[in-house]
């Protein structure tokens, strides 16, 4: 089974089993976490489009942890006018393993 869902904005292909690294939710470290907001389901051949979700579908996924990404360098530079600024983000995340797709 395979199942296609939109959170934070972005699109992910999920299968049962598989760990995702989402952008953060506000969600305990081992909770269990709902997705209503399905857009594809693929169960054996029959595969099912939502116009815009599939209804009555969801799929259930398991918070593993909390964290922040790696460290990204934002470096502003202009010539000429001695202007320089070095900044680093690191982008917080929750990790997730989805645990059961259903219809």
């Amino acid at each position: 089974m395979f199942a296609i869902i939109r959170t934070g904005g972005k699109q992910y292909s999920v299968e049962k089993g598989t760990v995702l690294k989402i952008e953060k939710l506000d969600q305990e470290a081992g909770s269990e976490l709902v997705f209503d907001d399905v857009l594809l389901i693929e169960n054996a051949s029959d595969i099912t489009v939502g116009t815009p979700k599939v209804e009555k579908a969801k799929v259930t996924a398991k918070v593993l942890t909390q964290g922040r990404g790696k460290k990204q360098i934002v470096f502003k530079y202009k010539n000429k006018t001695r202007y320089s600024v070095k900044n680093g983000h690191r982008q917080p995340y929750t990790e997730v393993e989805i645990t059961d797709i259903t219809l």
